[in-house]
């Protein structure tokens, strides 16, 4: 675990979120100011660059749409090249109170990956149908690859520590939900530590959401999906300095 202090980045993936993204920058800066922030742009067609490089953020600016994983895997290159010791993950529609992020990085002191949890006592966010019971199976059966109780295995507010850095810029997986269930079994298969801390989601502040109700059947069957996919991966190991094999 950590013996010194962690250098963090807040990576904010971001897909045609200009609305959003403006107002949560500001937020960032004022709550975070010594915390850096870098927007990766996910291929968007409106103002997303724009937003970010008028309030001086540095933005990673992808040719086109790679979804949430490619856009991820580009934050971890990026943090892994410039010095940067820890990742937190934030969504760029404002659903993440950045106002947890000083406390998810303070908790990696104990662990490699911390979830920033929806379903562990704090707040009102809610899910139904196949979708949620998607979501406690999955949350059951990574829970039980890691060797740690979890009830979110899907959240996208995440803080990853300099071993999971280091695998992530290398391994991250860019596939549908590869972003949430096949990098949390990666990451226990590499014998990483994984632990969850309870945090509340707030009302997307802006633009269109990811996932339409009519969907939630189709979410059960790719949630499986990406499981079993990720099962079938070859196992990463990591060297004695946290440096993938």
């Amino acid at each position: 675990m950590p013996s010194t202090p962690l250098r963090p980045l807040i990576v904010l993936p971001a897909f045609n979120e200009e609305q959003a993204l403006g107002p949560l920058l500001d937020e960032i800066s004022e709550a975070l100011p010594t915390i850096d922030c870098l927007v990766v742009n996910d291929g968007s067609g409106d103002g997303t660059v724009a937003v970010a490089r008028d309030r001086g953020v540095t933005v990673v600016d992808l040719p086109f749409n790679l979804g949430v994983g490619g856009a991820m895997r580009a934050g971890f290159r990026y943090a892994l090249r410039n010095g940067y010791s820890a990742v937190v993950q934030v969504d760029a529609d404002g659903q993440h109170d950045p106002r947890d992020v000083p406390r998810l990085v303070a908790e990696l002191e104990d662990a490699d990956i911390v979830i920033g949890a929806r379903f562990a006592g704090t707040g009102e966010y809610s899910a139904r149908g196949p979708r949620r019971w998607a979501m406690k199976v999955l949350a059951s059966v990574i829970g039980r690859i890691s060797g740690t109780t979890l009830t979110d295995a899907t959240s996208g507010f995440k803080a990853s520590g300099p071993r999971a850095v280091s695998l992530f810029a290398a391994t991250y997986p860019a596939e549908y939900l590869g972003d949430t269930v096949e990098a949390l079994v990666i990451a226990a298969r590499a014998g990483l530590r994984i632990r969850q801390s309870p945090v509340a989601m707030r009302d997307r502040q802006g633009g269109v959401p990811s996932h339409h109700p009519v969907k939630a059947a189709a979410y059960l069957a790719r949630a499986s999906m990406a499981l079993v996919f990720a099962m079938t991966r070859p196992r990463v190991r990591l060297t004695g300095a946290g440096v993938p094999e």
